[in-house]
């Protein structure tokens, strides 16, 4: 008699070939789009890190502990990023609007423009994604937007 558990919760089951051949297919993505972005913040002086941090700072200005938890690092690594990058005027510290006695940083309009130009220089954007129509690249970003939940 065949199972009646869904195959995503049944953790006995080993995953199928064409699984294992996507999830490999997924590594490989994720390892040349890092690769392809630490390259494109050395072209730009930056380390990962820093360019990691200045882009959530475009998005919104945030404290070091919550930059810390999206980075994953603790909060001493951020606040030495945020004095590297202040240094050089891509982001700044300030008082949060919600509760002045925190500091937030934030990313200077110098930063912005560093972070958009850090963007448009992605190899791995324009090669791979380039060879496919705006259909399969809709549909690539629908089941990217499914697998994220």
């Amino acid at each position: 008699m065949a199972s009646t558990t869904p195959p995503s919760q049944d953790m006995t089951k080993r995953p199928d070939p064409l699984t294992l051949e996507v999830v490999e297919l997924i590594g490989e993505v994720v390892a040349r789009f890092h690769e392809d972005y630490e390259s494109a913040a050395a072209d730009h002086a930056l380390t990962g890190a820093q360019a990691r941090l200045l882009s959530l700072l475009c998005l919104e200005p945030l404290p070091m502990r919550r930059l810390a938890r999206q980075l994953k690092c603790e909060p001493s690594n951020v606040t030495g990023i945020v004095d590297r990058l202040e240094a050089r005027g891509l982001v700044e510290r300030r008082p949060d609007p919600a509760d002045r006695r925190v500091k937030v940083a934030a990313a200077t309009p110098e930063g912005r423009k560093v972070a958009r130009s850090l963007r448009e220089s992605l190899r791995f954007a324009g090669e791979p994604l380039a060879g496919l129509s705006e259909a399969e690249r809709v549909a690539l970003r629908d089941t990217l937007r499914r697998m994220l939940g």
